[in-house]
């Protein structure tokens, strides 16, 4: 079982994270944070991961600390839940429709942060529920560095902020499920370099 647990304590919050990559899709999630929550729970759920967060924010100032702090948490949590990544297939994509909504995702596992998310401006609801959109952005960054993955996202279509918000947490899940995952043609890593 390749699994993670990881505690991040700061001044603005209390994060603990357990994370099982080779889970079932169970979850146990507590942010404050109503549809933040939803996503995380989608996000386990489609990429048939385990995992088990508890934060505790400054919400009283906003939800910004906590949903960027958790993309820190889950980002050190996959990178050391993926071990030595010998086996694993390293890259995964995923294009997802979510009615009206067409979210591409790609991953790549290469221990290199990138970040890249083109079609954002078609997230134009400031909030859902009591989620502000705008960290949206914040907590992909902060896995794909925190995680060391290169990690990009296309807006290919889409009206609903939810609808949109929502495909790119499950592309995500699924793209990275299909990068976690062994192919079982190699034992080693998959780069020339051989190491990841």
């Amino acid at each position: 079982m390749r699994t993670a647990k990881i505690t991040r304590k700061t001044k603005e919050t209390d994060i603990y994270l357990a994370l099982n990559l080779d889970g079932s899709g169970k979850s146990d999630i507590r942010s404050g944070i109503g549809f933040f929550d939803h996503m995380m729970d989608a996000f386990t759920r489609h990429g048939l991961f385990d995992m088990k967060l508890e934060v505790n924010g400054d919400l009283e100032v906003d939800g910004h600390h906590s949903v960027e702090d958790t993309g820190i948490v889950l980002g050190k949590a996959i990178r050391e839940a993926l071990g030595d990544k010998k086996g694993i297939r390293r890259y995964g994509y995923f294009v997802l429709p979510m009615d009206e909504a067409l979210v591409l995702c790609a991953v790549d596992l290469c221990d290199r942060p990138y970040f890249v998310l083109e079609g954002a401006e078609k997230i134009t609801a400031p909030m859902v529920g009591d989620f502000d959109t705008q960290l949206v952005k914040e907590f992909f960054y902060s896995v794909s560095y925190a995680a060391g993955m290169n990690l990009h996202f296309h807006i290919l279509s889409g009206v609903n902020s939810h609808h949109i918000i929502e495909a790119m947490f499950k592309s995500f899940s699924k793209a990275l499920d299909m990068a976690s995952g062994f192919d079982g043609r190699f034992e080693d890593v998959l780069s020339t370099k051989e190491t990841l």
